[in-house]
């Protein structure tokens, strides 16, 4: 059996992002006997063990704590410091681990929040082939510029892997520029089909519909987003401004641009036609992607984009930017002629482009149909967790321990 150390910021069962999702998603649906995996990341909660098995990953938490804190304490002294201090403490805490249990590889997730610690241990144990995933959603200028206090070692966080896995193309060109030069694979991320292409009883959307408002002739609008910079929501809401009042935005989020975007929209006459419904369970999303016409998030900048995937799995026509990873599965007709179409593409800071892709798809039935078919198709073929896990195994674990 081979055992695999990882490094992660954070880790269920509470601040899970899609990197938390993905390690556990992948590592379920791997073998115990062949693999077993221990994880290092932060506490926070004072709550939490410091050591506890989660399915096939045993969890060392480490780092300042307090009693279940909230993301605004997370963002206050001490546990302000956990994230800097976690770039050295992981690394020694897995070299603790690595006396006891002779780990046969390391892995970290993202390299802005564990490609230093990994750094550090690889070149403490050189001998320990180290995998880097890149999952990284903001710009890689933003994150360089950020990453600028540890940048020598930001730098080996590249150039010391073994292996590197990303989420998308985009990713594995930023990978290249950072001198990597090693093996490299993009297995994306999945989501969940099931879950966002399951049926409601009529009844029950019904009831939402009438909850939120909709009439007949309405056209909701939706986004899933966080309500930052990068995902252009603001561009949204200016194009509302541009379409008739039967086109409605539902605003599925939370985020520190909250209370810029409701100014913007009461600046542009639209305050009435945007509903933001803050933070919506993810068990409850598919729901409000059903009683939807249109997903779109213009996006300045994505890794991936899950959110994207889960939409077409949902039969909901898709409008957004073809920006850093989207490109890799949101193919327009015009833009890329030699694919099937998946979504209708936009420029990015575009309002008048997305106003214009909006009423297409609400005019063009035919068009809409073709489209919604061939994404449906995509999300199933391509992400799905149980097709991940196998590349993941068969494509970079397996061929990462090859020599081992």
């Amino acid at each position: 059996m081979k055992r695999i150390l990882i490094f992660s910021l954070g880790y269920y069962p509470n601040l899970i992002g899609g990197a938390e999702v993905a390690v556990k998603e992948i590592t379920d649906r791997i073998d115990p006997s062949e693999f077993s995996f221990d994880l290092v990341c932060l506490r926070f909660d004072k709550n939490l063990p410091r050591t506890e098995k989660i399915g096939n990953v045993t969890v060392h938490r480490i780092g300042f704590t307090a009693d279940k804190p909230t993301m605004a304490d997370i963002k206050k002294m001490p546990l302000h410091l956990n994230k800097f201090l976690f770039q050295f403490l992981a690394a020694w805490k897995a070299h603790r681990l690595h006396k006891v249990n002779e780990y046969d590889a390391t892995w970290a997730m993202m390299a802005h929040s564990c490609g230093v610690p990994a750094a550090i241990f690889k070149m403490l144990h050189p001998e320990v082939p180290y995998l880097l995933t890149l999952q990284e959603g903001d710009p890689p200028e933003y994150i360089q510029k950020k990453m600028r206090p540890l940048y020598p070692l930001f730098v080996r966080a590249f150039t010391k892997a073994d292996f590197v896995q990303t989420i998308s193309t985009f990713l594995a060109n930023w990978a290249r520029a950072m001198g990597y030069t090693g093996l490299l694979e993009v297995v994306p991320n999945a989501v969940n089909t099931k879950h966002f292409s399951q049926e409601y009883p009529p009844a029950e959307l019904e009831a939402l519909k009438q909850k939120l408002g909709k009439k007949e002739g309405d056209v909701f609008i939706i986004t899933t987003s966080r309500l930052v910079k990068k995902n252009a929501v603001d561009d949204v809401i200016k194009s509302l401004a541009l379409l008739p009042a039967h086109f409605k935005f539902l605003v599925l989020g939370i985020g520190p641009d909250e209370v810029a975007l409701r100014a913007l929209a009461a600046e542009k006459g639209v305050t009435e036609r945007v509903m933001f419904l803050g933070q919506i369970d993810h068990k409850e999303m598919p729901k409000y992607l059903k009683i939807s016409d249109i997903f779109t998030r213009p996006s300045l900048s994505e890794g991936m984009g899950n959110s994207f995937v889960e939409a077409m799995a949902a039969e909901l026509p898709v409008v957004a930017t073809q920006e850093g990873g989207i490109a890799d599965f949101l193919f327009d007709p015009e833009r890329n002629p030699d694919k099937a179409p998946t979504g209708l593409a936009v420029k990015p800071r575009d309002p008048e482009g997305l106003a214009r892709q909006f009423k297409r798809f609400s005019d063009d039935k035919t068009l809409r149909d073709e489209i919604v078919k061939n994404a449906r198709e995509l999300a199933f073929a391509k992400y799905d967790w149980d097709l991940i896990a196998r590349d993941m195994k068969e494509k970079v674990f397996d061929k990462l321990l090859a020599s081992r």
